[in-house]
């Protein structure tokens, strides 16, 4: 294997790590570690050339920093991605070959899932390195899409109380782009609770799912956004609020699952103007790899995932609370709360 450090400013440390005979092209980016290791899932996805998946791989690594600190875990921003097809080139050598990677950080960064990655997967990659997570031992931990999903739902909940002043989720119309792992456990959440669905999806076989068990309406991934509903839930890849679409939204909420759902910083300022209010992606997703980081601590319990889970709508709540009063940007106050969280840190060190 060969692996080569990518000097970036602001960054602890991004790596590209090549096996030819694996198959492997990956880069691993750990953003902060003031609160400990990296900690973030590996995403397998068939980038259109090196500079967009590094792109890709160092934001992706900056959320997880602020969504670590916020999540109230000790740990740092890290990512991982893997240039390659997860339907046609993922490959048991090719999982070993990125655990080794991985294990070459010496515990500077811990792997987990996300898209393009099962826990399989990571039972594979888990038996070539110890820093890897997301495994089920015995009804501990495990797939961490569940929670990211019940924390996503909770986190729905709590802008719509604060945004709408309802208490449940009842007779909403929500927008869900990308059903797959997580969201079509949150449409089931969502569905479960009499809230209407409509969805959007790559995938026509995980659309027809949830039209089946759901009844929900489908739309094209491009219409998702146009969609005259309540809510916009973007849960499959980042950037779907960009100069392109942000004037298109008709929802009141974007609350989704996705990270970097704001393409740039100034698409948070865009929604403010228009009175649309933004649940930061990584503060309303974070359950998933709270779970992973409990797990790796060897302290996740149901109870305490439970609390933490619903206490990322209380979290959210004093986001809304504290950017209104002050008219800013939701994006703002949760940046200045995670950095403040990450300067205590480094002070106690």
């Amino acid at each position: 294997m060969d692996s080569r450090d990518i000097p970036t400013a602001g960054w602890q440390r991004v790596v590209h790590f090549t096996d030819e005979r694996a198959g492997l092209d990956a880069i691993i980016s750990i953003h902060d570690a003031t609160l400990g290791p990296g900690c973030g899932g590996c995403r397998i996805y068939p980038y259109e050339n090196f500079e967009a998946a590094l792109e890709d791989v160092k934001n992706l690594s900056r959320g997880m920093t602020f969504k670590n600190a916020l999540g109230g875990i000790p740990f740092g921003g890290g990512k991982a991605v893997i240039i390659a097809d997860p339907k046609t080139d993922k490959t048991p050598e090719l999982l070993r070959a990125f655990g080794a990677a991985v294990d070459s950080l010496g515990g500077l960064y811990y792997t987990a899932e996300d898209s393009g990655v099962t826990e399989g997967d990571m039972e594979t990659i888990r038996s070539v390195t110890p820093y890897a997570a997301g495994v089920d031992k015995g009804g501990i931990g495990g797939n961490p899409s569940p929670f990211t999903a019940r924390g996503v739902w909770r986190g729905v909940q709590a802008a719509a109380r604060y945004k709408l002043g309802v208490s449940s989720l009842k007779g909403l119309h929500i927008s869900i782009l990308g059903v797959g792992a997580v969201g079509m456990e949150l449409a089931r959440l969502i569905h479960e609770e009499g809230g209407r669905l409509t969805v959007a999806d790559v995938n026509p076989a995980a659309v027809e799912e949830a039209r089946q068990r759901f009844g929900a309406d489908a739309v094209s991934p491009e219409d998702a956004i146009t969609v005259d509903a309540d809510i916009f839930s973007p849960c499959a890849l980042g950037g779907s609020i960009n100069v392109d679409t942000v004037e298109k939204l008709r929802a009141k909420i974007i609350a989704g699952a996705a990270n970097n759902q704001l393409k740039t910083p100034d698409m948070g300022v865009r929604l403010l103007e228009r009175g649309i209010l933004y649940a930061p992606d990584y503060v309303i997703n974070a359950a998933g790899v709270i779970s992973v980081g409990l797990e790796i601590l060897d302290r996740w319990s149901e109870v305490d995932m439970t609390w933490r889970i619903d206490k990322i709508g209380d979290t959210l709540m004093e986001i809304f609370d504290r950017a209104e009063r002050e008219n800013r940007t939701t994006g703002e106050v949760a940046d200045e709360l995670a950095l403040e969280v990450i300067a205590r840190g480094r002070k106690a060190a």
